[in-house]
């Protein structure tokens, strides 16, 4: 099942360790598959607000993504990035082509029942 890496950045800077880290970062990602689905603006703001930018990136499962995020090459420049900008950065796994969110509501129902 595919998984998820989403950052929600604030406060973005573009100090020259955040360029560094945009230059690294892929090296990170390629021995786990990662690959960029969403890098940054522009975003449409349909509901609500969005202050900042964000980031999706998926990978071949949840524990390739939670590999990638610990790994040592991939934590040798996450300080390029967090000492700039802050936000916030959750990896999550995804559902299969047959998910149907009317069984999660019977679930959610049953269990609240």
């Amino acid at each position: 099942m595919p998984a998820y890496g989403f950052a929600h950045l604030r406060d973005r800077r573009h100090h020259p360790d955040v360029l560094e880290y945009l230059e690294r970062i892929q090296h990170t990602l390629d021995p786990f598959h990662g690959r960029f689905l969403i890098h940054g603006p522009p975003t449409e703001v349909v509901e609500g607000t969005w202050p900042g930018s964000m980031v999706l990136i998926e990978f071949p499962d949840l524990p390739t993504a939670r590999a990638w995020y610990a790994s040592p090459a991939y934590q040798e420049i996450l300080r390029l990035r967090t000492d700039h900008i802050s936000g916030d950065v959750v990896l999550a796994e995804g559902v299969g082509p047959a998910y149907d969110p009317t069984e999660r509501a019977a679930s959610l129902r049953a269990r609240n029942a």
